[in-house]
């Protein structure tokens, strides 16, 4: 599902226009993107939570090449899902 279609059912589902409903997601998105960055936690309850987590720096093979690299420590965006989410039973493994 892209960004336009939850935008069009959100819009159905409270009765709005389709732009107001863009412009709520893009500003749910927008503070999200900014709390994240903060390295701060979104908790939406029975959804999940998003937290931001350290990768270390390690050592990787480039399989073109055969070559060792270094891959630099950087940050991680973590989901965890929530009671709900976990309850409708979803693989998300893949």
């Amino acid at each position: 599902m892209t960004k336009r279609e939850i935008a069009i059912t959100v819009a159905k589902k409270l009765n709005v226009t389709q732009k107001v409903a863009a412009q709520v997601l893009d500003a749910l998105i927008e503070e999200m993107r900014q709390t994240l960055s903060r390295g701060e936690r979104i908790e939406i309850r029975d959804f999940g939570v998003f937290s931001v987590r350290k990768a270390k720096q390690k050592l990787a093979r480039n399989p073109r090449t055969n070559q060792e690299v270094i891959v630099p420590a950087r940050k991680r965006i973590k989901f965890v899902p929530g009671k709900r989410m976990k309850a409708l039973s979803l693989d998300l493994s893949d």
